[in-house]
């Protein structure tokens, strides 16, 4: 699987690189880098539960988010290198701590290497959460069909000039939605054990950006006439708060208004999703997590 690697094309990019030889427009090479692995109680509660997400972060990205919250590992290179081994090893402590799930974050370079790693588990595997920026494609997302039991996916943006403004993405909802359905082909529509942990199933995350309103509005639009209420959850995003490159957008520059977060969730609400939604003082830096640069444990 690892030949995938010599001229790697897992992501929308399709940069053609041998990562083995340089980085590719990920930003990252043939060996994974993470740059945490720890429990995390502030996702969705069917996700967080009682013992928190699995999260394990890694280094790179294929998208080019100037508001990224985590730009130290999408974009500045900040992470450490593991084996495969050691990072089934990471899986193995994040279950053996009390997690409900193995959550990998923004991990789409790295899917033949985690493919590797989840094989590693003897008998059944733990709950396997795959969050991602939305920016995926269908041929790389059938590789983890098996693997993967739910998809948290970002869907950024409708409108394309918008996507490559803000993302270097301009095909970004064409993208995006192929992803989804493909998703939704996998792993169907939500499933939660007695305890209200999601087991199966789409989660569809939206953060609402100021002075985007209106695509916000068109973009939930466009998802209610392709998807059903009963095939996804819509988690809506109040957290926006302007960090790395976003003070070189004006209208990126603010928090985003209690009237334009509100009019979204309106609309989410009138096309009859259901799901999460968040308070506003969730939009602070502080909820950003720490982000290592060497292996501390």
């Amino acid at each position: 699987m690892n030949d995938i690697l010599k001229e790697c094309r897992l992501c929308p990019r399709e940069c053609g690189i041998n990562r083995f030889e340089r980085k590719g427009f990920c930003g990252e090479g043939a060996n994974v880098r993470i740059a945490r692995a720890e429990p995390h109680h502030w996702e969705e509660p069917p996700i967080s539960g009682e013992g928190g997400a699995g999260t394990v972060f890694f280094s790179g990205c294929t998208l080019r988010c100037c508001y990224c919250q985590n730009y130290e590992i999408s974009s500045l290179g900040k992470g450490f290198e593991l084996t495969v081994s050691e990072l089934y090893e990471s899986f193995e402590r994040l279950i053996k701590m009390g997690c409900e799930n193995i959550e990998l974050v923004s991990s789409t370079q790295f899917v033949p290497q985690i493919i590797k790693a989840l094989e590693m588990f003897a008998g059944d595997r733990p709950t396997v959460v795959y969050n991602t920026g939305g920016y995926e494609k269908a041929d790389t997302l059938r590789m983890l069909e098996g693997y993967v039991d739910v998809y948290l996916p970002d869907i950024k943006y409708y409108d394309s000039a918008i996507s490559a403004e803000y993302s270097s993405a301009e095909n970004y909802f064409e993208v995006t939605i192929n992803a989804l359905k493909e998703m939704l082909r996998q792993v169907g529509r939500p499933v939660f054990d007695d305890n209200g942990i999601m087991r199966k199933g789409i989660i569809v995350r939206h953060l609402v950006l100021p002075s985007h309103r209106k695509d916000s509005l068109r973009l939930i639009d466009e998802l209610s006439k392709i998807f059903s209420p009963e095939d996804i959850l819509i988690s809506l995003m109040s957290q926006y708060t302007p960090v790395y490159k976003a003070f070189e957008h004006k209208e990126l520059s603010r928090k985003t208004s209690t009237f334009e977060y509100e009019s979204v969730l309106k609309a989410v609400e009138a096309a009859g999703f259901d799901g999460y939604f968040q308070e506003k003082s969730s939009a602070d830096k502080d909820f950003i997590p720490e982000f290592f640069d060497k292996k501390y444990y």
